[in-house]
């Protein structure tokens, strides 16, 4: 809400698009890899093929996700406003199935380049996701569909 005006602003205001976010973390890990690389797999481990599924578990998550807003009707990117509270699909056992997807993205990479770099990113990227984004995202969603919003909260964890 705009103070001044009263306005109400029809979206999360997340601190930032967390598309970007991801890339940044990706972008970190494999410059600091680059610089300083740190191996955390033993060498025999088949990492690029290990990588490789986790990173399509987690696309294919979030394209499931992704899908299912659409299905419902409602925008995906936080700077759009919501229409629904979708509780199908992937949104019927976790509140942010597009942000595990992410994660999940994020360690295929690290496991696939076997680099700690991209373990150790993980911990600011989650820090940015869940209070720059998603905590963001929730107050809206509670501010605009009240008692709906917090049923559902109580029905379905945040992550998993």
């Amino acid at each position: 809400m705009n103070e001044a005006t009263g306005n109400f602003r029809d979206s999360s205001g997340a601190a930032v698009r967390p598309p970007i976010a991801w890339a940044l973390a990706v972008i970190a890990g494999l410059v600091l890899n680059w610089l300083y690389p740190l191996p955390f797999l033993p060498a025999a481990m088949p990492a690029g093929a290990l990588g490789g599924i986790v990173f399509l578990a987690g696309l294919a998550l979030l394209i499931w996700a992704a899908t299912t807003f659409r299905r419902a009707g409602t925008q995906i990117q936080t700077t759009q406003p919501t229409a629904t509270i979708v509780d199908e699909g992937p949104y019927r056992f976790t509140r942010n199935p597009i942000y595990i997807g992410m994660f999940l993205g994020l360690i295929g990479v690290a496991i696939a380049i076997d680099s700690l770099w991209l373990i150790a990113l993980l911990v600011p990227f989650y820090l940015v996701i869940r209070y720059g984004v998603v905590a963001r995202e929730e107050a809206y969603l509670e501010r605009k569909f009240g008692d709906v919003y917090v049923a559902y909260k109580s029905r379905v964890r945040r992550w998993l």
